[in-house]
């Protein structure tokens, strides 16, 4: 158990830190960014003693150094700053699109991951047959097409050609099952064309490798039934890297979803950001930003403990 909290904490401080650096490249690149929010307000027309007063008003004037470790100690205690654009909180434009993209993360992940991990499955189970051809085939085609020309296509055929959904998704619209489906169609089955063909070759490589163990086969001489072969001896052992492909699919949720909501036009974060970036809004840029990255690292943190104590060799690795 103290090795096992120790290791909690090794990942604890490492995620720390690495948020700390994320944080750093995050406030310096969105700084260096041609424009500001006081030339976005003002347009081009204004005069430079107008685009000054602005800027000291918002704040913009003051060193890089000076505002990084403003930004970061309202970050650390819950109060990013204001929009430069709004003038309204940051967490509090955050906090009211955050929950559309939640919601619409654990729709495609309830959906995806078990499709994915029952797909890797048969197909490590039957690797080598016309099943796992197939299956290996359609996951390569999936992943290499991106998601914006699968929602472009899904648009066009289930939308303007067919008519059955509508283009855009519009959160408000959940009122029933039959609006959510309407909303929730299209986003999810993009989503899920990515996440699936990524989480199911992974799933596959992971489970074949113990499938292929000695153990394995010394529990087929000894008469093991095939399922239980599966689950109970191959499936365990697998969990580590299994989880990985989970965190690693589930956490493109997260921050990948900009070019879905974009297109679908659906009110999550990743659309208040790229909205944020047209309006040179800074603050809400980086904070945005940091979630999608502190998800993320929070992900792979919770596949790297079940990794750990589904495999007790792992707990003593150093």
């Amino acid at each position: 158990m103290k090795q096992v909290l120790r290791l909690l904490l090794q990942r604890l401080g490492l995620a720390v830190l690495s948020l700390l650096l994320v944080s750093v490249v995050v406030f310096t690149i969105t700084a260096v960014l041609p424009g500001d929010a006081a030339e976005e307000l003002l347009g081009q027309d204004a005069t430079p003693e107008t685009l000054a007063a602005l800027r000291a008003q918002m704040g913009l004037d003051q060193p890089l150094a000076t505002r990084y470790l403003h930004w970061l100690g309202g970050l650390a205690t819950g109060d990013p700053g204001r929009s430069l654009v709004s003038d309204a909180p940051v967490m509090e434009l955050i906090g009211n699109r955050l929950p559309n993209s939640l919601l619409l993360a654990a729709v495609t992940a309830s959906i995806g991951v078990p499709l994915a991990l029952l797909l890797g499955t048969l197909a490590a189970v039957f690797r080598g047959s016309w099943l796992d051809r197939l299956l290996n085939s359609g996951a390569v085609a999936m992943v290499s097409v991106p998601e914006f020309l699968i929602a472009t296509i899904a648009v066009l055929v289930l939308s303007v050609q067919l008519g059955w959904l509508p283009a855009l998704s519009y959160a408000s619209d959940i009122d029933s099952f039959s609006g959510a489906l309407r909303v929730f169609v299209m986003p999810v089955l993009t989503l899920c064309c990515v996440i699936v063909a990524q989480m199911m070759r992974m799933t596959r490589a992971a489970l074949a490798d113990q499938l292929d163990a000695p153990y394995i086969e010394m529990a087929r001489l000894k008469g093991v039934p095939p399922l239980r072969l599966v689950l109970g001896h191959a499936m365990p052992n697998a969990i580590g890297p299994i989880a990985n492909a989970v965190a690693l699919s589930t956490s493109y949720l997260l921050g990948g979803v900009i070019v879905i909501e974009t297109i679908f036009y659906y009110p999550g974060v990743a659309k208040l950001m790229v909205d944020g970036v047209s309006q040179r809004d800074i603050p809400l840029v980086q904070t945005c930003t940091m979630i999608f990255c502190a998800g993320y690292l929070l992900l792979v943190m919770i596949a790297d403990m079940i990794g750990i104590l589904a495999n007790p060799r792992l707990r003593h690795a150093r």
